[in-house]
């Protein structure tokens, strides 16, 4: 069997993608994987990383803030669609997929419009609880829609076959216990608090941790890891030393990049992070409650439907990002760690919205469309 993927723009999408894939690949190691994106795209790097096949294809997103700049943009986006069908012809003619799988970005969109017509059988996977422009736009054409949220399905009107999958992920996470988390760090043993705004960083979470850092210290018998990231690199350890924190205190880890996630994941009673699908699914899947700054200039807005979910589910709190300041991240965090049963009660809801073998769901999703049991 041939397979095409669609995957562009973010590792949210190209992520799913890949773990898809894999899975393919595990239980059908004859079948045949090719990945098509932008050659200037972060699934260039990211497939090519994880070993797969990529066939190239110029293509861009629509900027939505009309700037002369932007409208400069959008016309090239414009002329890189138009001509974009002929070249996505041409890779199918030569690789003859048998099925074409999108996970999202504007590269869905070009190919699995492309497969429709040419007769090829398409699914999409959406990791988002609100469906992005070409999941809604493809939903009704495409043989199988597969979603990471219940919620999801609220924004979809048709679909041939629409089915709840969750969100696959590439590793399966080393589920440890809190105490043994926190003593592999050199913590010590108490509440633990994570927060990151994302490998480059989020200034407007940076700014409200360090004065949730200045409340931990006075308060003492916290810890705390905060990964400040890159556009923090000249900022905020600055920041600390202008507001008295000791950076070096036993109860701190602090560092540009947390490159150790997943242990730190599992000895956090309470993690503070922005929105997006696939950090939202490894929340749950570790089962931690969670403070939610979604980013504001998300396509669509998304990462606050994303964190909707959880909140409506009673796991994770919201704070704009516009509203989110030093004192509002103070009350929200001391209002859920003062009342232990409640951030257990959040944990566990948390728990409860993973889907387990999120791939494995999605392979015998694929195995019933393409006939193969």
């Amino acid at each position: 069997m041939n397979v095409a993927f669609a995957a562009g723009g973010t590792g949210g999408h190209i992520n799913p993608a890949l773990a898809i894939a894999d899975k393919l690949k595990d239980v059908f190691p004859e079948t045949n994987i090719l990945f098509i994106g932008s050659p200037d795209g972060l699934e260039s790097k990211l497939v090519k990383k994880a070993g797969y096949d990529f066939a190239p294809v110029k293509m861009a997103g629509i900027q939505r803030k009309l700037t002369p700049h932007n409208i400069k943009l959008n016309v090239q986006a414009v002329h890189y669609y138009l001509s974009a069908g002929k070249r996505i012809r041409k890779i199918f003619d030569s690789f003859h997929p048998d099925l074409v799988i999108g996970t999202g970005g504007y590269v869905t969109g070009t190919v699995l419009k492309t497969a429709v017509k040419c007769g090829i059988k398409t699914a999409l996977h959406e990791s988002n609880s609100l469906p992005g422009v070409s999941t809604k736009m493809l939903a009704s054409k495409a043989d199988l829609v597969m979603l990471g949220t219940k919620d999801a399905k609220k924004h979809l009107d048709k679909c041939k076959k629409c089915v709840v999958t969750g969100n696959p992920l590439r590793n399966n996470i080393p589920i440890e216990e809190k105490s043994e988390a926190r003593k592999r760090l050199g913590l010590p043993d108490c509440l633990t608090i994570l927060s990151a705004g994302g490998s480059q960083g989020a200034s407007r979470i940076n700014e409200a941790v360090v004065q949730l850092l200045k409340y931990e210290q006075e308060k003492g018998n916290i810890n705390h890891i905060h990964g400040y990231g890159k556009h923090g690199k000249d900022t905020f350890m600055k920041s600390l030393e202008e507001n008295g924190i000791n950076a070096d205190d036993p109860h701190f880890i602090i560092k540009e990049y947390i490159d150790n996630m997943y242990t730190c994941m599992c000895a956090a009673d309470l993690i503070i992070t922005r929105a997006g699908a696939m950090t939202l699914t490894e929340i749950t899947a570790i089962g931690r409650a969670s403070v939610l700054v979604p980013y504001p200039y998300a396509a669509e807005n998304h990462q606050y439907y994303n964190a909707l979910t959880l909140q409506n589910a009673n796991a994770g709190r919201i704070i704009d990002d516009d509203k989110l300041t030093g004192a509002e991240l103070i009350d929200t965090v001391t209002k859920l760690t003062d009342d232990p049963e409640l951030l257990s009660l959040m944990s566990k809801n948390a728990a409860k919205l993973a889907t387990n073998d999120s791939a494995g769901i999605i392979l015998r999703e694929i195995t019933d469309l393409m006939e193969l049991r």
